[in-house]
């Protein structure tokens, strides 16, 4: 975006784009008639989160700061989530018709900025791993580093047909040495194009299958475009894509099969996904449970081939498993930057005692859940996972985001149960034979008497 204006005189850069952001997210979302009201109270606190991006990317290390500030009045905010009981559907500033008008213009302004700037170093990374996984090569030996946490074979293996899809349009398919560098930017750039997508897309989908409302799924989509933060990190697909692959398992939280499977792959993203797990298990109880797990480890043994195909012999294939898993965020140690580079790591240690405190009771209280508890717990592990991060902690907004603008949107959903799981009709038969044979005796003592 920055990059064409540039042509014609004229930039935008990221804190100029806070602050036309700013004056359209107030028009668009602000109740004016309602100054103290719960909603402006959320957009308070999203709209606090990008001059903290923005510090930490000028590189002021008190951005860290700030933001440890904002996510803990994040972290507060999901808590007392289940204490307002009266959550009614509020209408935006802006009509349905000009609301779709922004979201499109906004995602094209994305789009480009996508589409000229050059990808992160993460994001290529991905790429050249995806083109190792298509020619099944063996490159543990080259670990290159990079400043953004690693990502897992999910990316990867999704990456794999954008990349295939690029070749063609750069070389028809038989790409040569000097293309090679073109058609990873190409597929970088288009691989996070795609990301955005899924997630406007869910959140979409989301209110209107879930919300019964499809202007609420389209003004979370616009909010979630207009935020700086989306902004500022348009590129980072590894971000992005497990966020999407968790909004699109709540749009089928229905078929615990299909938001196993959404959630075994996000957990193939990075490791914080990997929290949620249980807390998703406990929702659908015993009958859903087994078919949820069941899910999560098949797409896990999928994964788990993807690594074998790119591996030469099983101490390769160790390697790439132990690799995909960010290890440095479980050490009391860290080089990078964050939050907690300035202190000593054994301050980190109440910190992820709470979280796993906090994990337990969001996990199993209450006992009967609806999708109100699942949405705001899963956000709130989401969330807490940024506190104790020792890379670049608070910073990766883009986690929770989607999540969040859920929580800030949905009305009330104590109706939205876990499915009832109906058994198996093997099952209904075995489930009736006992009966039929009660009522067969009863029958014989009957006529006895």
């Amino acid at each position: 975006m920055d990059t064409i204006l540039r042509q014609y005189g004229y930039s935008v850069s990221d804190a100029t784009w806070f602050y036309l952001s700013l004056l359209l997210i107030v028009a668009v979302f602000f109740r004016f008639n309602r100054i103290f009201s719960l909603r402006n109270l959320d957009l308070v606190l999203l709209l606090s989160i990008a001059p903290g991006v923005l510090l930490v990317q000028d590189g002021y290390q008190y951005g860290y700061g700030w933001l440890f500030v904002v996510t803990g009045c994040l972290l507060v905010r999901l808590f007392g989530d289940s204490f307002w009981k009266r959550r009614p559907l509020l209408e935006q500033n802006l009509n349905s018709a000009g609301m779709a008008f922004l979201t499109v213009s906004v995602f094209v302004l994305l789009i480009s900025k996508a589409l000229t700037e050059p990808p992160p170093q993460g994001t290529v990374e991905t790429v050249r791993r995806a083109d190792e996984l298509r020619k099944r090569q063996d490159t543990t030996h080259e670990q290159p580093v990079t400043e953004e946490v690693p990502a897992g074979p999910t990316a990867r293996v999704l990456a794999a047909p954008v990349l295939a899809a690029s070749e063609i349009a750069v070389s028809g398919g038989s790409p040569n040495q000097e293309d090679r560098w073109a058609i990873e930017q190409i597929a970088a750039r288009s691989t996070a194009v795609l990301a955005h997508l899924a997630v406007v897309s869910g959140l979409w989908f989301l209110g209107k299958r879930l919300f019964d409302d499809a202007n609420s799924g389209l003004a979370m989509a616009t909010l979630y475009l207009l935020l700086p933060c989306t902004a500022i990190d348009v590129g980072k697909v590894n971000h992005v894509l497990p966020a999407a692959l968790i909004v699109w398992a709540f749009v089928a939280y229905r078929s615990p099969l299909i938001a196993g499977g959404l959630m075994g792959l996000a957990c193939g993203t990075l490791m914080f996904p990997l929290f949620l797990l249980p807390l998703w298990a406990v929702f659908y109880g015993k009958q859903g449970a087994g078919r949820f797990v069941l899910a999560v480890g098949v797409v896990a043994a999928v994964l788990a081939a993807s690594l074998l195909l790119t591996s030469v012999d099983s101490h390769s294939f160790t390697k790439q498993i132990l690799g995909s898993i960010d290890w440095s965020s479980l050490t009391l140690s860290s080089d990078a930057a964050g939050f907690w580079s300035a202190y000593s790591g054994v301050y980190r240690i109440p910190v992820i005692v709470a979280f796993f405190v906090m994990l337990l009771i969001l996990t199993f209280l209450p006992r009967e859940k609806n999708l109100e508890h699942l949405l705001g717990h899963s956000t709130a592990i989401v969330v807490g996972t940024q506190l104790w991060y020792p890379q670049q902690g608070g910073a990766y907004v883009l986690w929770y985001l989607p999540l969040l603008l859920a929580v800030v949107f949905r009305p009330k959903l104590t109706s939205k149960t876990p499915p009832v799981i109906a058994p198996a009709p093997a099952e209904e038969q075995r489930l009736e034979m006992p009966t039929r044979m009660l009522a067969g005796v009863s029958w014989f003592r009957r006529r006895g008497s």
